[in-house]
């Protein structure tokens, strides 16, 4: 139990560094303030899991750059794959797409994107993580636990009201499925009606503005 309980504290801290990341990059990006992620709180649980099958993985390896950089590109952008792939088959969406970057594979995974994780990893496994544990550690175990708990319940109530909003985006595609001139304007559209449904709604399309509407 406390070693998921430490992998869960892991994978929530983890989460929230890369919601920084990705939103000050998307921020920058869109010249506006971003709040990036499919979830309503600030984790991008990608960043999260990606980080804690490195730290279990990789740590032996901290010695050897090279194995840290070249799995350090592999294990994020295999994740990325997998999730862009998944999302868009079961939610019929896809919320990003690198096909305008070389070097990508089916316009999920980009080089330039895996080229930084490689860099990530390296500095996560010999600095980051190190000085996480060092803060973990200093936390009494009793109060260290019921804190992450906390977190835990969170999460999980995040994570359903996030998928109900992301299911609301299905239901609306389904709506609309029996058509067969499925132009940008009925995308357009689709995405219009879809944002004056909730604010939670609105507030993913804002994350992810490229997003590309699937239809059969």
């Amino acid at each position: 139990m406390n070693s998921f309980i430490n992998l869960f504290f892991l994978f929530y801290i983890y989460s929230i560094i890369g919601w920084i990341i990705e939103t000050i990059y998307v921020s920058i990006k869109q010249k506006k303030l971003a709040n990036r992620g499919f979830l309503i709180g600030p984790y991008c649980p990608i960043y999260g899991l990606s980080s804690v099958l490195m730290i279990i993985l990789l740590s032996k390896y901290k010695e050897d750059f090279l194995v840290l950089f070249i799995m350090g590109m592999f294990i994020p952008s295999l994740l990325e794959y997998i999730t862009s792939f998944v999302l868009e088959k079961i939610f019929r969406v896809r919320w990003w797409d690198y096909s305008n970057k070389m070097f990508n594979i089916d316009g999920r995974v980009c080089l330039s994107n895996s080229f930084i994780f490689g860099l990530l990893c390296i500095f996560l496994i010999l600095y980051l993580n190190p000085f996480i544990n060092n803060i973990k550690n200093s936390i009494p175990n009793d109060i260290f636990n019921v804190i992450t708990i906390i977190l835990m319940i969170t999460f999980i109530i995040d994570s359903i009201f996030s998928l109900v909003t992301i299911f609301k985006v299905k239901t609306t595609i389904n709506k609309i499925d029996g058509k067969k001139d499925y132009t940008e304007e009925v995308s357009d559209k689709v995405r219009k009606s879809l944002t004056d449904q909730s604010k939670l709604i609105r507030r993913l399309f804002n994350a992810f503005p490229n997003v590309n509407i699937r239809f059969k």
